[in-house]
């Protein structure tokens, strides 16, 4: 999923980045999650069912062959001919002419192999990227702590556990809906932070309502689902578009292994419920809640170019911080958009 989030932001548009992501990516992934209960319920023995689910994944090897390497990152590693293919190829199936001239001889001698190297250990070097990596790490494993411990969590909820999955799923619906809007027309930072807080702010005042009104907590459970859920978008956008094209899949493939992290702890906070029922709710809602002040030192996004080279990073200096991104050629990059990125619906 991150790999695909971090192509689309490379490969889109502005305009079609926030789309591609939300209903193009998630909502398909949202549609298998409502499905899930229903195969699960028809298929009770678990080892069938995880062959069956398995097995669904084969379709898309086929895909490897038809999906086209992003251009950005090809021009950032020097491959400037297939990038140049690439690029005419879709402004062939977009009815656009493209320039004769696509790259200058200073942008070939600039991305050229042997002076643009890098590696996993770039993500970390400057004192910038790394207080950006560090923070996303920590902002990527708070929100998949949260959004998969209340999906986790469904069985451990009064009524049907099937049902109650299926009610996860489909309030995620609505979520990546609204989270489409949102990212068209709102700020990444304090869009992120509130939704955070929304979340968060849930899973406290889920310990406030009675035992006899377990109605009610599972509602509050669902808005706080769709909290997470809109964060869980907005965090896969708003890190691709703060790393540079260079090191942009090193940057987000490693905050999705912290995520992954998220993911493997989840099922242990909730099974302290065990211990105290309250106990999984103030875990998470004080991580939540964390993560949306700490966000805070990120730098915003929105309506900005996505930064091409380290150098071109914005200051990982919080609210008193924001300094454009600094040597881009904007027009450059407008004109090779105007070539891939014109998509006909």
């Amino acid at each position: 999923m991150y790999k695909l989030s971090s192509t689309g932001t490379e490969v889109l548009s502005k305009s079609m980045r926030e789309i591609f992501t939300t209903l193009g990516a998630f909502l398909y992934y949202c549609i298998g999650y409502m499905i899930l209960p229903g195969i699960a319920y028809t298929m009770r023995e678990w080892r069938t069912l995880l062959i069956i689910l398995s097995s669904i994944t084969v379709v898309y090897i086929p895909l490897w062959w038809f999906i086209p390497e992003s251009p950005r990152w090809l021009h950032a590693q020097g491959r400037l001919e297939e990038a140049e293919v690439i690029l005419r190829e879709a402004a062939r199936k977009n009815r656009v002419t493209a320039p004769e001239v696509i790259f200058k001889d200073d942008e070939l001698y600039a991305s050229s192999p042997s002076t643009q190297k890098h590696s996993m250990v770039d993500v970390v070097r400057t004192s910038n990227i790394r207080c950006v990596t560090l923070v996303c790490l920590f902002l990527w494993m708070a929100v998949n702590i949260g959004y998969y411990g209340l999906s986790l969590n469904t069985s451990n909820l009064s009524g049907n556990p099937y049902f109650n999955c299926f009610l996860s799923a489909l309030t995620e619906v609505p979520a990546y809906v609204v989270s489409a809007v949102l990212l068209r027309k709102c700020p990444r930072r304090p869009l992120f932070s509130t939704f955070l807080l929304i979340g968060g702010g849930m899973l406290f005042v889920i310990q406030a309502v009675p035992k006899d009104l377990p109605g009610l907590s599972t509602g509050l459970e669902m808005v706080g689902k769709f909290g997470f859920t809109i964060s869980f978008t907005v965090v896969y956008i708003y890190t691709a578009e703060i790393y540079p094209t260079v090191v942009r899949s090193a940057g987000v493939g490693m905050c999705s292994s912290a995520a992954r992290i998220g993911t493997i702890a989840a099922p242990y906070i909730v099974y302290l419920g065990s211990i105290n029922k309250f106990l999984p709710y103030v875990i998470m809602g004080s991580l939540t809640v964390a993560s949306s002040a700490i966000n805070l030192i990120l730098p915003e996004t929105f309506r900005k170019e996505l930064p091409e080279t380290v150098e071109q990073m914005q200051k990982c200096k919080g609210l008193c911080r924001k300094e454009p991104i600094i040597g881009y050629n904007a027009e450059k990059d407008r004109n090779t958009q105007s070539i891939i990125y014109e998509v006909k619906l």
